[in-house]
């Protein structure tokens, strides 16, 4: 897996994996909505700590 994630684009993740974590913390989201917020949020801090991202590859997409 060759990183294929900028600085800018994992700093970006990582805060918007942060507001939707503060949205279900405080109950802006909730539900199904939430759950799936959730996923997204693990999704993106994932994706930002080793810098790749899998749907990138298919699109040939380097932000790096």
């Amino acid at each position: 897996m060759t990183p294929n994630m900028g600085n800018i684009d994992r700093i970006a993740r990582v805060i918007v994996a942060l507001l939707l974590g503060f949205m279900i913390v405080t109950q802006v989201l909730t539900g199904a909505l939430a759950w799936i917020a959730g996923i997204v949020a693990i999704v993106f801090v994932a994706t930002s700590a080793i810098g790749f991202c899998p749907l990138y590859l298919p699109f040939g997409v380097k932000t790096r």
